[in-house]
């Protein structure tokens, strides 16, 4: 499984960005352009917050397998691939929905002079950005908990020169 790379996801972050800012400008010299919902910065807060609470959990579970606390739960192998996997996912979407409401937020920061009702939409879409932020760290903060130690394959062999 590879890693995530930030290049990647501010890539996407960019990318959607700037088609979503022509989007919503084409859609409103064409007709109104519909509102940022306000459940779009909850709903990624929310799972934001899941993923920190797994990462959390696991990292705890983690320290007392090997800390070799009585009772302490391990943690399996597949929980482990599916919570990174579950991290790599949310990131990369959260990355594309974080540049469309940017991109809108942008667009509707440019019309505000023209419509001053627009400023709560353009509140939510940018809370929308950092709340896809706090994802994309939450994901980076899983994969690191969850990352196996590096093989030292080589050290032998170089103990042996």
């Amino acid at each position: 499984m590879k890693q995530l790379r930030l290049g990647v996801l501010t890539g996407l972050f960019v990318v959607a960005g700037v088609l979503s800012w022509a989007g919503a400008r084409l859609w409103a010299s064409i007709d109104s352009l519909p509102g940022v919902p306000v459940a779009a910065p909850i709903v990624l807060a929310l799972i934001a917050a899941v993923l920190l609470a797994t990462a959390l959990s696991l990292r705890a579970r983690l320290r007392a397998q090997r800390e070799r606390r009585p009772g302490a739960k391990g943690v399996d192998p597949m929980l482990a691939a599916r919570a990174v996997v579950f991290g790599q996912a949310s990131a990369l979407v959260a990355a594309l929905v974080a540049g469309v409401y940017g991109g809108v937020g942008v667009h509707l920061l440019t019309q505000l002079a023209e419509m001053p009702a627009r400023r709560t939409q353009a509140l939510y879409a940018g809370f929308s950005v950092l709340a896809g932020a706090a994802i994309v760290a939450a994901a980076f903060f899983l994969e690191r908990v969850l990352r196996l130690p590096e093989d030292d394959d080589t050290a032998p062999a170089a103990d042996a020169a």
